[in-house]
């Protein structure tokens, strides 16, 4: 993983450990289960044990669904638009490692060693749980996550990533799979890093976002033009860039 990549799942995972209404939520979960004693753990075990069974148990599967959350809204950003669906796609991977994690919590506790069919059965158990975890933290959080990814300024240049030929004036940004393109006067280069991040470090450069994978330099814009409807941007070395209907009006405000 890149190393703003790492910086963003990191302040996403901050906003967890900070949240004071997830922690609410989480104790009062365990305490539910450590009351009621389901799946047998009522007529196994005493009070005591059985809160520590439940505070461990919920503890270990939610840290493990928390953080394939978190990485699959990190990783998963080039992709998929919606935070909810990212968080998501993790949230049910994540119910293989809670299934075998579960089994060794089992284990600590009662001695009876977790199989692989039991540790599966476990994990598609989990399956639903894990969504609906997703589903009441993405209610309760989405926005503290977004604020948290957003607040962070960039510590290093756009520029300063590239080869030292290819250091020019920035001209153009592109997606490209897990890369960014970066175009300038003097060459191009594929930079692993976001898209998102990457607009981040264009520093003083004007210009403009005119696609969810393109952003262009205001010196590099030739005309925009139309194509069956779709609006175009042709830049000065040629090539024709998309303008999305969302930057379809600032796009013609500042170009046309």
């Amino acid at each position: 993983m890149d190393h703003p990549s790492l910086q963003s799942t990191l302040r996403e995972l901050q906003v967890f450990w900070r949240a004071p209404r997830f922690w609410g939520t989480f104790l009062a979960i365990v305490l539910i289960f450590a009351i009621t004693g389901p799946y047998g753990t009522m007529e196994s075990m005493p009070a005591g044990e059985r809160f520590a069974y439940w505070l461990i148990l919920h503890a270990v599967a939610w840290s493990i669904a928390i953080l394939f959350s978190v990485l699959a809204d990190t990783l998963l950003c080039r992709v998929l638009d919606r935070m909810f669906w990212r968080m998501m796609i993790g949230s049910l991977v994540a119910a293989l490692p809670i299934g075998f994690a579960i089994g060794l919590v089992d284990y600590a506790f009662s001695g009876n060693p977790a199989s692989f069919n039991g540790s599966f059965a476990r994990a598609l158990f989990a399956l639903p749980l894990c969504a609906l975890f997703c589903f009441l933290t993405y209610l309760a959080m989405h926005r503290q996550i977004e604020q948290a990814t957003a607040q962070t300024p960039p510590t290093a240049s756009l520029l300063d990533r590239l080869k030292p030929q290819n250091r020019g004036a920035l001209l153009r940004l592109s997606v490209q799979d897990h890369y960014t393109e970066v175009v300038t006067s003097r060459g191009r280069e594929l930079v692993l890093l976001r898209f998102s991040d990457a607009l981040r470090e264009i520093g003083g450069t004007p210009g403009l976002q005119v696609h969810r994978s393109h952003w262009v330099a205001d010196a590099h814009v030739e005309a925009l033009k139309r194509d069956n409807g779709k609006i175009l941007i042709l830049t000065r070395d040629g090539t024709q860039i998309p303008v999305s209907r969302s930057f379809a009006e600032e796009a013609r405000r500042r170009f046309g």
